[in-house]
């Protein structure tokens, strides 16, 4: 695994986290961990429009409504 350094936190935001760690009964690595797997896993809205921009260019500019909904359920997973 790999090691990650963040300096400079402001301390009242290490102490959110730590409190929503503790609300959580974890430790602030596992926290921070998880939050890190979820934000990873999440797909960003800038990724949605490159696929988008892509099939619009497979398409000449012209993508139809079915097309864009297909797109939307495979950045879903769905």
């Amino acid at each position: 695994m790999t090691a990650i350094t963040i300096r400079n936190v402001p301390e009242h935001i290490r102490d959110e986290l730590a409190a929503r760690a503790a609300r959580s009964g974890q430790s602030l690595q596992a926290y921070l961990l998880a939050e890190l797997a979820a934000l990873a896993t999440t797909h960003h809205p800038d990724d949605w429009w490159a696929q988008v921009r892509e099939r619009a260019q497979t398409y000449h500019g012209s993508a139809s409504s079915d097309d864009i909904v297909e797109v939307l359920r495979e950045v879903r997973g769905e």
